[in-house]
């Protein structure tokens, strides 16, 4: 069965194509409009980027996953009255409207979307079967289940929080003895009123109090965090509750109310301050959340997802104060995730439970997007403003990262998810904290913490304080740790003010340019590390193909570009 798997939310839109059990594709739909966080309707760029990588057709698809998110009004076969009258003069005027598919459950007193959606039309009118199934999946569940699939764990409890989906902030799940258990979260909460709770929410207002964007600079918090105190953070923290069944609750009337008190408290706060304040809160809470529910059903894995778990020192804090074996993040913790997870929801409908796990395996390689490697070389000697300067790519990167180079690296596919993981990734030596300052300028960014280090599996634990437990997550690069104090002084440009960083570890075989890139670097200088930092500029999306980096290069952005095939610089060397 092809599966096609959508998000089609006001941000974060995505798509993904599964034959079977087997993920083909993922993208998100920022990377092939380069507009950050896109969406807001059907991400028909992303979803025939999948497809065109799974070398299918629109035509060739048995299934559709689809989200409560937004669609045209025409696909609404509910509305009456007026908003009929409205909908059809503005499908006329060419200025018809997106409606969301959460919102208008809750109008319809459904629980079942399809009880709602013109799924005739929508097939026929995007160029599929009409015998194609159409499935809709819970916000949560979907964010939830890719934890569980992704690992091989007998028990788990599954914890999902993110600013809101489906009417809940939040999705508490029990896996055990082969079956799933809502505890909260359940698809009935669509019916409910909402409640307003959303430690994600109280995050993303104090980043707009600071002058930052929500749902995009949240991580410019997270670092900043560790130069401030926690200051604010009673103030905070007596609107907030958790109960004895482990739920987050707070006071406020409504999230307006919220952000006015969050706006009110920065006034008078440096930002610093604020950043340690909302951290704080968001650890404490969540921690005791989880806490709670650990005490009342002991298990021994957990699963996080949603995108309140992008925090990666929020994920350290629960890996190491929790009592649990391992802890792992889902690497597309936010709604770029969801098309996966709705994916699996489908497959897990189709199949049963005892199915779906007998299919689960631990994730490797996320290069999910278009591979360009039999293009690029081509793309870059063809270019007069291009010139390759070795066809030694492994040696001679090696050597122009001692000299303190920063090279990019363009291998396989884009990866799925928000980091980069060394398929378009900027590399260089971790020894000169400058690089930090020097690299984001020309990158026009202005980061508060470190890059973040790449290093083999088999250094890992030597150069950082990574459990056992932590290691699957650190994978991903979903998790903060400590940096061993020999290592420190040696690799500054990766450690933050606090004393960590947030690793990736990597094995040859899950990208081998990559890898033997690092294995020359450790050989000509000691160091078994190297700074890996996201290929993009300010406000735009990582880059995705040959013409986007090879205008980088043009533009100064980076001193080179490696590749399986060479290492290549803008004609007559930098400017």
């Amino acid at each position: 069965m092809l599966i096609l798997g959508l998000h089609s939310g006001y941000h974060d839109a995505c798509a993904c194509v599964y034959d079977d059990y087997r993920l083909l594709a993922a993208v998100a739909q920022e990377r092939m409009t380069r507009r950050k966080n896109d969406g807001g309707g059907i991400p028909v760029e992303a979803m025939d980027e999948c497809l065109a990588i799974a070398g299918r057709s629109r035509a060739d698809v048995d299934a559709i996953a689809l989200s409560h998110a937004a669609f045209p009004s025409r696909y609404f076969g509910h509305l009456s009255g007026g908003r009929a009258a409205e909908r059809m003069v503005r499908q006329w005027l060419g200025k018809e409207k997106h409606k969301t598919m959460e919102r208008e459950m809750a109008r319809a007193n459904v629980v079942d979307a399809t009880q709602i959606f013109r799924a005739p039309q929508f097939l026929a009118d995007n160029g599929f079967r009409a015998s194609t199934q159409v499935h809709f999946y819970n916000h949560h569940l979907a964010h939830a289940l890719p934890t569980l699939f992704h690992t091989d764990w007998q028990e788990a409890l599954l914890y999902t929080a993110d600013g809101g989906g489906d009417n809940v902030q939040y999705s508490h799940r029990l896996f055990r003895d082969g079956h799933i258990e809502t505890l909260y979260g359940s698809r009935d909460e669509l019916l409910r009123p909402m409640r307003i709770d959303s430690l994600g929410r109280a995050y993303g207002f104090a980043t707009q109090a600071l002058g930052w964007r929500s749902l995009r600079h949240e991580g410019k918090l997270t670092g900043l965090a560790a130069y401030g105190k926690p200051s604010l953070y009673e103030d905070m923290a007596r609107h907030f509750r958790v109960d004895d069944a482990g739920q987050v609750h707070s006071d406020f009337a409504d999230y307006n109310a919220m952000r006015e008190f969050i706006f009110g408290l920065a006034k008078n706060a440096t930002r610093e301050d604020v950043a340690a304040s909302v951290q704080e809160l968001l650890e404490q809470m969540v921690l005791r959340s989880i806490r709670t529910l650990l005490d009342r059903h002991p298990m021994r894995n957990l699963g996080l997802s949603g995108g309140v778990f992008a925090n990666v020192r929020l994920n350290r804090l629960l890996a190491e104060a929790l009592p649990v074996d391992e802890v792992f993040i889902y690497p597309s913790m936010g709604d770029q995730g969801l098309a996966c997870g709705g994916a699996l929801d489908l497959l897990l409908a189709r199949d049963g439970m005892d199915v779906w796990l007998g299919r689960r395996e631990r994730l490797r390689r996320l290069y999910l997007g278009r591979d360009y490697d039999g293009d690029i070389d081509a793309a870059f000697d063809a270019d007069p403003n291009i010139s390759r300067i070795s066809s030694n790519p492994v040696e001679t990167t090696a050597s122009l990262l001692a000299e303190g180079k920063a090279v990019a690296i363009y291998a396989s596919g884009m990866e799925y998810g928000p980091r980069a993981l060394g398929a378009r990734s900027i590399i260089g030596s971790p020894a000169d904290a400058g690089i930090n300052d020097s690299l984001n300028k020309r990158l026009e960014r202005s980061e508060f913490m470190p890059f973040a280090p790449v290093v083999a599996e088999e250094d890992a634990q030597g150069v950082f304080e990574l459990t056992d437990g932590m290691l699957y997550a650190a994978r991903f690069m979903t998790i903060t740790c400590g940096v061993n104090t020999v290592w420190r002084d040696r690799i500054p440009a990766v450690v933050h003010v606090d004393g960590t960083a947030r690793p990736q570890i990597i094995s040859r075989e899950d990208n081998p340019l990559y890898y033997d890139i690092l294995a020359a670097f450790k050989r000509a200088t000691g160091l078994p590390v190297m700074i890996n930092t996201s290929f993009n500029v300010h406000e735009e999306p990582i880059i995705n193909t040959p013409a986007e980096r090879g205008r980088a290069l043009k533009d100064g952005r980076i001193d080179c570009v490696v590749t399986t095939g060479g290492v290549y610089e803008r004609t007559g060397g930098q400017p």
